[in-house]
């Protein structure tokens, strides 16, 4: 739906206008308390997107007589904007793709380089043990490779750029 800010309301794909009708402050199980404000359209009797639009079957309300409402935090959109600019931004790109070759890069070397298959005690103490000493040999084997290409100094993998034709 798309926002408008002067009239602090939302218009649905029918152009129907969604207003503000109450703010109500919300606890999370976690005891995080956030501020939501609701939306509800007047009628929407003659909207031939309801069925696609109105969600939900456990409402005492028959499904004739519904109007869709809609919660937003501005906090939580605020922050969505934020990381999403943050993700998108070439260090962010350059972050996400270093991510993804190294979590499944050590998980590769592991098992087929240091031939890790399964562990050989039992019990949390044990596993998180013989896990801790195959991250440190994991840790000396990479320093050693690092060491011997001369690559030091750096910790993150450069993005490739397209090249201009």
């Amino acid at each position: 739906m798309d926002y408008d800010p002067e009239s602090d309301s939302y218009i649905c794909r029918h152009g129907k206008q969604l207003t503000a009708v109450s703010k109500r402050t919300q606890k999370t199980a976690t005891g995080y308390q956030r501020e939501v404000t609701i939306y509800e359209c007047n009628s929407c009797d003659s909207c031939p997107y309801k069925k696609d639009c109105i969600k939900g079957n456990n409402c005492k309300t028959a499904f004739e007589d519904r109007n869709k409402r809609l919660s937003v935090s501005r906090k939580m959109e605020e922050k969505r904007a934020e990381c999403l600019e943050r993700i998108t931004s070439d260090y962010g790109t350059q972050l996400r793709m270093n991510r993804s070759i190294q979590a499944e890069g050590s998980f590769a070397n592991v098992k087929e380089d240091m031939n890790f298959r399964r562990y050989l005690y039992r019990g949390k103490e044990n596993v998180l043990a013989q896990s801790i000493l195959l991250a440190i040999g994991y840790d000396i084997n990479k320093l050693h490779h690092k060491i011997a290409s001369e690559r030091t100094g750096t910790h993150l993998f450069e993005l490739k750029k397209p090249h201009n034709f």
